[in-house]
């Protein structure tokens, strides 16, 4: 029981963490710092594959899962940012 709620507690206190950190940073720096995150993103898909399989219980089964889906939207989105920032900056032909 106390391994669960110390994930929970984990996965509480990270989540308020990025909230917190992503809501402090000034719109014009957004999308650089997405595109630079992808790679600390990924190493949390890594981690989330991790904890969803050797978890014993669903709710940890169930948090790794979200961590997963979650760090994978955030990689996703910040490809599909950056792509769509550096098409700015091409020359148009």
């Amino acid at each position: 029981m106390t391994d669960i709620l110390f994930a929970l507690f984990i996965f509480t206190l990270s989540a308020f963490l990025g909230f917190e950190l992503i809501s402090k940073v000034p719109p014009t720096l957004h999308t650089p710092l997405m595109s630079g995150s992808n790679a600390i993103s990924g190493v949390t898909i890594v981690g989330a594959i991790v904890v969803a399989g050797e978890a014993g219980s669903p709710l940890l089964i169930g948090l790794g899962v979200l961590a997963l889906v979650l760090a994978t939207i955030n990689v996703v989105g910040g490809f599909l940012v950056t792509d769509r920032m550096l098409r700015m900056f091409k020359k148009r032909g």
